[in-house]
């Protein structure tokens, strides 16, 4: 018997610097290595979906109540489907590089939801930099990582 073991996990940033995780293994009794390809594939839909499904569910978020010591109630804010969660200079950066760019609307959501499970306008404060760092390097108006603090050559004045 050959035993396949698959994990699949999710960790999502949540308002408040919080985030969850979910995670879910399964493990698989084969009787030939050939059907080890068809059942990882399977196995794999079944525990993106489980997980998918499952992280939606947010529970528990701490409510910092304006003083950021992250004591509350554990009541979420009813939310607004319309407002923006980040700031209004990122908002407005993410619409000025996609406007600018000429960027499809339906391609940056896109990206917000395959980075972050959610819509851009759902996009926390750290979730957006992300976005907007994204955006940036598309478009070519941001330097690679490894290049943006460069400390200055020896002997250079």
């Amino acid at each position: 018997m050959i035993t396949l073991e698959a994990n699949y996990s999710k960790k999502i940033g949540l308002p408040g610097f919080s985030s969850h995780q979910f995670s879910v293994t399964l493990k698989s009794e084969l009787a030939d290595i050939a059907q080890a390809p068809a059942e990882s594939a399977r196995l794999y839909a079944v525990l993106q979906s489980s997980v998918d499904h499952n992280i939606q569910q947010v529970g528990y978020l701490p409510n910092t109540n304006g003083n950021g010591n992250g004591h509350g109630n554990g009541h979420t804010p009813p939310v607004e489907t319309d407002a923006w969660k980040c700031s209004d200079k990122q908002r407005d950066l993410i619409l000025k590089i996609t406007d600018e760019h000429k960027l499809d609307k339906a391609r940056v959501e896109q990206l917000a939801q395959d980075r972050f499970g959610k819509g851009v306008k759902a996009l926390n404060k750290l979730e957006a930099s992300g976005l907007i760092e994204e955006l940036l390097e598309q478009t070519g108006q941001s330097q690679p990582r490894n290049q943006r603090f460069s400390p200055p050559k020896a002997g250079a004045r």
